[in-house]
């Protein structure tokens, strides 16, 4: 829940220093970040009403509804990975209406019978898995042009908008999107 919450934080930071394409990708994983932090919120600390997974499901079904069109722009007509967006907005809406279920809240967690189509979660179990191992591969420094040895760090020309903390957000994400995922 902290971790979507700073990344919720960081990514619409981020959204001031970006323009364009970035800046949308940004608002994206911001909505994300703060959607799943409050999805995770412990029923202990707040029991909010039961109508609440359907605004959940309405929230993300219109972000999903906003990926596709972004999707359908093509290529350089809207953000970096609106296919990500659309399958993470799939999932959060999937969770939304799984947690709204007979067993109900995060109770739903605890509940014996599966809360959901089970190919669904499994598809996306294996999906945010696969991201999960390839935003993972993008944070391993590549070697510098010229030396040998173990990878060196970054190089200087690519700190300039600190990409490794997009991308560790977008790892970071991922994960809890598999955690919140092995809860159904």
């Amino acid at each position: 829940m902290v971790s979507c919450l700073a990344t919720g934080v960081y990514c619409l930071s981020r959204m001031r220093s970006c323009r364009g394409a970035a800046r949308e990708a940004a608002g994206g994983e911001a909505l994300m970040g703060f959607g799943m932090a409050a999805m995770a919120v412990p029923a202990a600390v707040l029991s909010p009403p039961p109508w609440h997974w359907a605004v959940y499901a309405a929230v993300f079904g219109a972000a999903g509804l906003r990926a596709l069109w972004t999707l359908r722009a093509g290529p350089g007509g809207g953000h970096h990975h609106p296919v990500h967006h659309l399958v993470s907005c799939l999932a959060m809406v999937h969770m939304a209406a799984a947690m709204s279920g007979p067993a109900g809240g995060h109770t739903a967690h605890l509940s014996a019978a599966p809360a959901g189509p089970p190919l669904l979660t499994a598809v996306l179990l294996v999906y945010f898995a696969g991201y999960a191992l390839r935003a993972g591969t993008l944070l391993v420094p590549a070697p510098a042009a010229g030396t040998a040895g173990p990878a060196a760090p970054f190089a200087a020309s690519d700190r300039a908008g600190r990409p490794e903390v997009a991308v560790a957000c977008r790892l970071s994400m991922a994960l809890a999107m598999l955690a919140m995922l092995l809860a159904l």
